[in-house]
């Protein structure tokens, strides 16, 4: 007969026990365990029509709205197939969004790979995105053996994201005829500052040679609010490919880019001072380490200090641990590090919600980084102060 002591400790060890082995608790970085966040989801898989959500990008209008865009995937997290472009709209910070909405449906095609600017002068949102069709699969395309290829369009909205245009097809504007696979972003582009090249929009972007079947990052830009666009530089060296591009503070551009050099976990750079018609002093930077993910970056000014901000799945083998890095001085070194989510996490986006805060979109979740897109504001206080 167990005594009433006995019975104490038993129970007792049994809440320990499945306090620390319940999945509402993780692993935290230092070995320890910490309860899990509640995570919050713009986009989750399962809901509103689609299997799966991908390919967050986020730009915050000249008003102050907030649009976050996504492919939305039909029957799963497939690359390929149905997907459409939709997007969500805050006019609060993000505290709260409204009902999801279909920009980009074409029956049974990708519709992908959300790309969107904000033209501060006019207040107008460009939202770069390609198109392929949905049963023409990466490999059939950069082999040249799919039915169609990769395309490339832009959609307008001139009222803060509320009404979109058609999509305008500029592929033969921005793609060469031996170029195969083709994306825009994903994540969001700028618009320069200042400098020569001031008010130019700058969309980073990547392409396969058809012969040589190199990759390489490259952008495209419009130095006249959106009307035309036109195809940039490509970087000197390939193995690089998904990309995002900030200004600096002399007002020249970096290009953030996924690495495929395994010879290195590091993400690479390039530089143009041309307002990115040529990019130059190609190279990996050893503190942002990275699993082959997409990345994302930002320039944002505080205080009157120039920061630039980086956001990925901070591991050199597998998609998890998404972190926030922060330099000072235009990206040469990266002393701040800030966690978001230790779990699986993968495609992300950052911007400037206003003067106290940052907000990141980004994939994640405690099953599978492809569990949807989660939203986050960050301080710009609390974020310096580490």
């Amino acid at each position: 007969m167990i005594n009433s002591n006995t019975l104490m400790k038993r129970c007792l060890f049994l809440l320990l026990f499945v306090s620390w082995t319940s999945p509402l608790f993780s692993q935290s970085p230092k070995g320890g365990k910490e309860q899990e966040k509640t995570l919050n989801y713009i986009f989750e898989g399962g809901n509103e029509g689609y299997k799966c959500f991908r390919i967050p990008a986020v730009v915050t209008t000249k008003k102050g709205a907030l649009l976050a865009f996504a492919e939305g995937r039909k029957n799963g997290c497939s690359d390929t197939g149905s997907i459409d472009l939709v997007m969500k709209r805050s006019t609060d910070g993000g505290k709260s969004w409204g009902k999801l909405e279909v920009l980009w449906h074409d029956e049974g095609n990708t519709c992908g790979n959300p790309s969107p600017v904000v033209d501060r002068t006019t207040g107008d949102i460009f939202l770069l995105s390609t198109w392929n069709l949905g049963e023409d699969h990466e490999s059939e395309i950069i082999a040249q053996k799919s039915k169609d290829t990769r395309r490339v369009f832009v959609i307008k909205s001139e009222n803060e994201g509320k009404s979109w245009s058609a999509p305008k097809e500029i592929t033969s504007d921005v793609k060469l005829p031996n170029w195969t696979w083709y994306a825009t972003g994903p994540g969001s582009g700028i618009q320069i500052l200042g400098g020569k090249y001031k008010d130019r929009l700058v969309i980073a972007s990547d392409h396969i040679e058809a012969v040589t079947k190199k990759y390489y990052s490259h952008t495209i830009y419009s130095d006249n609010h959106g009307s035309t666009w036109k195809l940039g530089g490509s970087t000197p060296l390939d193995q690089v490919n998904e990309c995002e591009v900030v200004e600096l503070s002399n007002h020249s551009l970096m290009l953030n880019m996924r690495n495929y050099d395994r010879n290195m976990s590091s993400r690479q750079l390039a530089y143009s001072d041309d307002g990115g018609e040529s990019w130059k002093d190609m190279h990996h930077h050893e503190s942002l380490i990275e699993p082959i993910c997409q990345a994302s970056t930002l320039r944002f000014d505080f205080k009157g200090q120039l920061y630039v901000l980086f956001a990925n799945p901070a591991n050199a083998k597998n998609r998890v641990n998404m972190t926030l890095r922060l330099s000072r001085d235009d990206g040469k070194t990266w002393p701040v590090e800030k966690q978001i989510f230790q779990g699986p996490s993968a495609y992300s986006d950052l911007t400037f919600i206003d003067r106290k805060n940052i907000g990141i979109l980004y994939e994640g979740g405690y099953k599978s980084a492809y569990q949807g897109i989660i939203w986050e504001s960050v301080s710009i206080t609390k974020l310096l102060e580490k």
